[in-house]
């Protein structure tokens, strides 16, 4: 790569040995990828967790004196006093999550705690260059917003977050932005769940690639693009989709893929999406506890949720939990959603999701979802994947029909 007098200086540590493993980093990504050089960003968000991997790296740059240049949001971790008062969470995992919560600070990272940071606490403008990591957020700021990154790790986009700057490959070069798959949507998307779903095959589909989706006849809604977003970068790896005429950077399914013919063509209809949701399953009858927000709940699918639970009580057999962020719950909370919920005798909690230590009594226990990706990490024995309404009406029931 060719490097400015000042990333020079920065790999040869004149900046401080935390900058330096940084660009290190940086450095080693780009030479594997042929970048030219280095680009600046204007924001990084950090996939962190309460987890050794995560730890072992945000340490070795706060200690060597690192501090984030530009704005660098959070992923979630835990309340380690909340969980620790109701779950008996291992001493040493504890240890590593507070650790890993008090080095993000120290390195002066924005302490969000969400995976969802584009819609409240580091949102990116259409055009901006960015490191942003979290299956989410990813095709979210490429696709919907306009803005761009690659699928960054949490540790390449902590080390941009501290340098300023990402190496110029991939989903920064405009040729590399072109779809790869034309997905003709046949299938009647009624709701958020089926976006989930929709995402959940087209990932399992495209694997790695820009899929470019013809056949929606509506707007979709933030909530709708955001499952599609996680799930298809889950189920697969999708950094960037186009929706044309709904999408930002294209308007027309030719502008997509950039004069190019798609060569790969895929249909999905209702009995894909059918089938799609029965090999999600592993799981039915009984449940022991309802997991929703992963991705973290907006304050629409906290109200919707409330709602539900208007004047009705959880079944006494069933955990329910709802992990939103902290913005959203101050939010949630003033307007009453959070009361309803509470009275109905389920939780809402912010700076978590289903994938942390935390959540360890629920290893062998049946759990139902809104949410594959939640199912994905399977930190539970088995587990039920269906829309919002069927998973309150299951909690209130203590099972599911």
């Amino acid at each position: 790569m060719n490097l400015t007098r000042e990333e020079e200086r920065m790999l040869n540590g004149e900046l401080g040995q935390g900058t330096q493993s940084a660009i290190e980093l940086l450095v080693a990504i780009g030479d594997a990828y042929d970048a030219e050089k280095m680009i600046p960003i204007t924001r990084a968000h950090a996939a962190s967790s309460g987890q050794e991997g995560d730890l072992y790296f945000v340490e070795l740059l706060e200690k060597g004196g690192a501090k984030c240049r530009v704005p660098t949001s959070t992923n979630p971790v835990y309340d380690i006093e909340f969980f620790h008062g109701l779950f008996e969470v291992p001493s040493d995992e504890a240890e590593v999550a507070r650790r890993v919560m008090e080095a993000y600070k120290r390195v002066g990272a924005i302490l969000s705690w969400s995976c969802v940071p584009y819609l409240t606490e580091n949102i990116p403008l259409f055009g901006e260059t960015v490191a942003f990591s979290e299956s989410s957020a990813t095709p979210y700021v490429n696709s919907v917003i306009g803005a761009t990154t690659n699928r960054e790790a949490a540790q390449s986009a902590l080390a941009a977050g501290v340098v300023g700057k990402t190496p110029k490959y991939g989903l920064h070069i405009k040729e590399n932005r072109k779809g790869t798959v034309l997905i003709k949507v046949e299938a009647t998307l009624k709701d958020s769940f089926d976006y989930t779903l929709l995402g959940e095959f087209v990932g399992k589909q495209v694997g790695f690639g820009i899929p470019v989706l013809t056949g929606i006849t509506r707007r979709p809604s933030t909530e709708e693009l955001i499952n599609f977003c996680a799930m298809s970068n889950t189920s697969g790896a999708v950094s960037m989709f186009y929706i044309p005429g709904f999408t930002v950077e294209a308007q027309t399914v030719e502008e997509a893929f950039q004069g190019d013919d798609p060569k790969d063509k895929i249909v999905v209809t209702d009995a894909e999406l059918e089938r799609t949701w029965k090999e999600l399953q592993t799981a039915g009858g009984k449940i022991d506890f309802v997991m929703l927000g992963c991705p973290h709940y907006t304050l629409k699918q906290v109200a919707e949720a409330a709602k539900l639970l208007e004047r009705r009580k959880i079944h006494s057999g069933v955990s329910f939990w709802i992990c939103t962020s902290a913005t959203t719950k101050t939010l949630a909370k003033r307007m009453g959603y959070v009361d309803t919920i509470e009275n109905a005798g389920g939780n809402v909690v912010v700076d978590t999701c289903i994938d942390e230590p935390c959540w360890s009594a629920y290893r062998d226990k049946v759990g139902m979802t809104d949410s594959p990706k939640c199912a994905y990490y399977r930190r539970f024995k088995d587990v039920v994947v269906a829309g919002l309404v069927d998973c309150v009406e299951a909690a209130v029931k203590g099972k599911y029909e």
